[in-house]
């Protein structure tokens, strides 16, 4: 369990959050029974896990709660630059290196019309067969798509706007991490926009459930939360490269590949968009099947087993295929 020293310096950012959703709530009637208010994020836990992902050692969801992911990715934030103390601890020389993004977690954003446009699948199934029968996988609601953009669990957005609208023009506080920008375009990157990529190698381990991402001097690049296999569909082991970065993957889904699929399923094509199966984006490895890829939950990422695949959230996946380029080493421990 992470310990987080006292931060008196982010509590005036906190404080304005009562203001600003009070200004945010509009001219709507108040109920006649009102809700009771939502939970604050922990302010270290948040200002920790907005400063580790600013620094690309991603706590995954980022929800201002101390936990397990948290811990791990500042174990290996302190690991990569020599600072000592106890697993999970953070001292003031950790929260120098971390920098401004520790003190200063959260930003404003305003709705465009755009955000709130759709179209919106408010229902996904989770049947294979009836998830093909969607024209596209996108986001089931506004809030999911401000949440993944901001690298955030629904419910800290919720509790960081509480009385806002969703609705363009509302300006909003959310974590201030570089947003995910989805791909624009579909399919295989050309060899040409990767070719200054900076990755040497991607080091995978069960028991870590995190991909590392080193540069030529073994230098961390980039760190974040994985789900790796099952014992029906265990991690394959060995040294694996990557053979391409495909944007926005449809998915083929095939029930001989699946050990719990449907006996009745057949093959069939599914949709892409960021509630796909395997997410935004599919890197290829030289090992059929077998892929780093997205997820439409990333609130399950390292939490549950995967079909042998590599599973990350959405944003971690559009950073790492950043890193990437035909042959990098996948390392699969």
């Amino acid at each position: 369990m992470a310990t987080f020293p006292s931060a008196r310096r982010l509590s005036p950012v906190f404080a304005l959050l009562a203001i600003a959703s009070i200004a945010m709530a509009g001219p709507h009637k108040a109920p006649r029974k009102a809700a009771p208010p939502a939970k604050r994020p922990n302010e270290q836990a948040l200002a920790l896990q907005v400063a580790l992902d600013k620094a690309g050692f991603s706590p995954g969801e980022i929800d201002g709660r101390p936990g397990a992911f948290t811990s791990r990715a500042l174990d290996a934030f302190k690991a990569a630059h020599g600072l000592a103390g106890a697993s999970g601890a953070i001292d003031q020389a950790t929260i120098t290196a971390l920098g401004d993004a520790y003190q200063k977690p959260l930003t404003k954003y305003t709705i465009t019309a755009a955000d709130v446009q759709g179209p919106f699948e408010e229902q996904i199934p989770q049947d294979m067969v009836e998830k093909a029968k969607l024209k596209t996988l996108g986001y089931s609601s506004a809030l999911e798509e401000l949440s993944e953009r901001f690298h955030a669990k629904p419910d800290l957005l919720t509790r960081l706007n509480p009385n806002a609208q969703l609705a363009a023009g509302t300006i909003i506080t959310v974590p201030a991490v570089d947003p995910m920008q989805i791909p624009t375009r579909q399919g295989e990157r050309p060899a040409a926009e990767t070719q200054d990529a900076k990755a040497a190698t991607i080091e995978i381990t069960k028991e870590s459930g995190a991909a590392v991402v080193k540069d030529a001097t073994g230098a961390i690049l980039f760190y974040a939360p994985v789900t790796v296999g099952s014992e029906h569909d265990p991690l394959p082991v060995g040294d694996w490269k990557v053979t391409g970065v495909f944007d926005l993957p449809t998915f083929s889904y095939n029930p001989d590949l699946f050990w719990d699929a449907d006996p009745s399923h057949g093959k069939a094509k599914i949709a892409a968009g960021p509630n796909n199966p395997v997410g935004v984006i599919w890197i290829q490895i030289n090992r059929e099947h077998f892929g780093l890829h997205g997820s439409p939950e990333p609130s399950q990422i390292g939490r549950s087993e995967s079909h042998g695949c590599i599973r990350m959230t959405n944003w971690d996946v559009v950073r790492l295929a950043a890193l990437v380029k035909t042959g990098t080493p996948v390392l699969l421990r």
